[in-house]
């Protein structure tokens, strides 16, 4: 295969490490290796990201403004990453793409802030229930944005913001109605 040039779509569903440093978007994409995970690579995208969250917070200590850029940015690379990956395989939304789930643990954990391991567990937890079984509006943002191109691209990104979304409605529900679980 000649430089520059667009690996065919892949014939098996999972990627090689070979593939996934081939381009920026592709090692984006793929969580940095989380998505190479033979088994659950979203479980295994959203354990990634809330490591890598617990680093980014503990060492940069961004706060609320550094999580809201980082968040924004990391929302708009993963978009681009998606969908040029996507593409390449020919794929609407590849289950080796784990940037969705990086990005959606990260806004969780910074929004729900849970302070103890108990507390991101359960975060994890209920974020992974959310985005694994696609109840009511998730499903929906699930369905609305499949396809190809740049549409496609924000819809494996959009299913994934949705179920933090969710995620973080039962967080604020439970610290409303049983005080300091989360």
């Amino acid at each position: 295969m000649s430089a520059g040039r667009d690996p065919s779509p892949l014939p098996w569903p999972v990627p090689s490490a070979r593939f996934m440093v081939a381009r920026l978007s592709h090692l984006i994409a793929l969580g940095g290796g989380a998505g190479l995970a033979r088994l659950a690579p979203g479980t295994v995208g959203t354990l990634w990201g809330w490591a890598a969250f617990v680093v980014i917070d503990t060492l940069a200590v961004p706060g609320d403004a550094g999580w809201a850029i980082l968040v924004a940015a990391a929302l708009l690379v993963g978009w681009w990453a998606a969908t040029a990956t996507a593409r390449r395989v020919g794929q609407d939304d590849p289950s080796f793409v784990v940037i969705d789930e990086i990005v959606a643990i990260w806004l969780v954990l910074w929004i729900a802030a849970p302070q103890t391991l108990l507390g991101q567990a359960l975060c994890f937890a209920l974020f992974r229930l959310f985005d694994a079984a696609k109840p009511g509006p998730v499903a929906w943002a699930d369905r609305v944005f499949k396809g190809p191109g740049w549409r496609g691209g924000w819809g494996i990104m959009f299913d994934d913001l949705v179920a933090a979304f969710c995620t973080l409605l039962l967080v604020a529900l439970a610290r409303w109605g049983w005080g300091g679980i989360l």
